[in-house]
């Protein structure tokens, strides 16, 4: 994965308090999997989550059981 082909995106919900993560949604399509990183350090370490496994987290985040 050349991180030059991803498009990071970070929540319009995250606020100033430094504790976001952007992830680069762009990448699923193609390759099936999402790319996310912390919004704090960009040059830093990339985590990969296959895209059922990411839906599956954002998922029991929105209906509170994570």
């Amino acid at each position: 994965m050349t991180t030059e082909s991803l498009r990071w995106f970070k929540s319009s919900y995250s606020g100033n308090g430094g504790q976001c993560i952007e992830v680069a949604a762009n990448h699923a399509a193609s390759r099936g999997e999402i790319p996310v990183r912390d919004s704090k350090s960009t040059d830093g370490p990339v985590l990969t989550f296959r895209t059922d496994a990411f839906a599956a987290f954002i998922g029991g985040v929105r209906n509170g059981s994570i």
